[in-house]
């Protein structure tokens, strides 16, 4: 190979021939490569005027999000072409929110659940202790504790009532009346208050089964709301209506009153 000069050395005729079959391939594959993208900004540009999003132009061209945003930055659309843009990411916006709310419940009910179930198995049963303390919490905070007034003067008798509309704590307070106060079931009374549209007879044999007590031990049903709940809660709310369990003993209701007198001064209150 001869050289002249200080120059690139001087080719042979069949390397120079491919190297320029090289070079013009190179040529036509950019070319190409041009007019493809030009093709795709073109399309992609007569998108983006139309309104749409990147997403979309971005699904519908197969063209990076990052891509679109770099040619179109500060391309200026028309006004429906932004509203149109700025309704479809409110919608996805929207979209987005449900599905992360759906997710969070989901969440949230699979939390509550598994601490329930640790805390339930946590009680391990009631001893008799334990059931005198909790039926006189339970007088406490739902039974009938006033005084009866009567022409100014208070009456000497008094019987001891609680009335609810959770058929568990009802059975626990009947538990409580006949494991720790002794009291025989023909002393235990039942007075139900329903509502207009409930079925009188269903709900009598519903709290017949749920207290264990004979027709004869219950009253007369009331039908409609009591004043002292006129306008606290929905009908729709209790949907056995509610029971009031009563047993005339004006002594039981004073003993219960100590018990709760008992756990007043244990809590710190005068």
């Amino acid at each position: 190979m001869e050289e002249h000069g200080v120059g690139s050395p001087i080719l042979p005729p069949g390397i120079i021939t491919h190297y320029c079959i090289i070079e013009l391939a190179c040529y036509n594959l950019s070319v190409v490569r041009c007019s493809i993208m030009r093709s795709d900004k073109q399309k992609a540009l007569q998108l983006r005027l139309a309104g749409k999003s990147y997403n979309e132009i971005g699904h519908a061209l197969n063209i990076p999000k990052s891509t679109l945003s770099g040619w179109f930055t500060n391309l200026e659309i028309s006004a429906e072409a932004q509203k149109r843009i700025a309704q479809r990411v409110y919608a996805g916006s929207l979209k987005g929110l449900i599905r992360r709310n759906k997710k969070q419940r989901h969440l949230a009910i699979q939390r509550m659940r598994k601490t329930r179930q640790e805390a339930q198995r946590e009680i391990k049963g009631i001893r008799k202790n334990e059931l005198k303390l909790i039926g006189a919490a339970l007088y406490w905070a739902e039974g009938y504790k006033r005084l009866l007034i009567k022409n100014g003067r208070e009456l000497t008798h008094h019987a001891v009532a609680l009335t609810n509309s959770d058929p568990k704590l009802i059975m626990i307070f009947l538990r409580f009346l006949r494991e720790i106060c002794n009291v025989a079931d023909e002393k235990i009374h039942a007075d139900i208050r329903i509502y207009e549209h409930m079925n009188e007879n269903e709900l009598t044999r519903f709290w017949r089964e749920i207290t264990g007590l004979p027709e004869k031990n219950f009253g007369k049903v009331y039908c409609g709301i009591s004043k002292s709940s006129l306008g606290k809660r929905p009908f729709n709310r209790l949907p056995h209506g509610t029971i009031l369990i009563r047993v005339n003993n004006t002594n039981l209701f004073h003993q219960i009153m100590g018990w709760i007198q008992g756990l007043s001064k244990h809590a710190g209150i005068v």
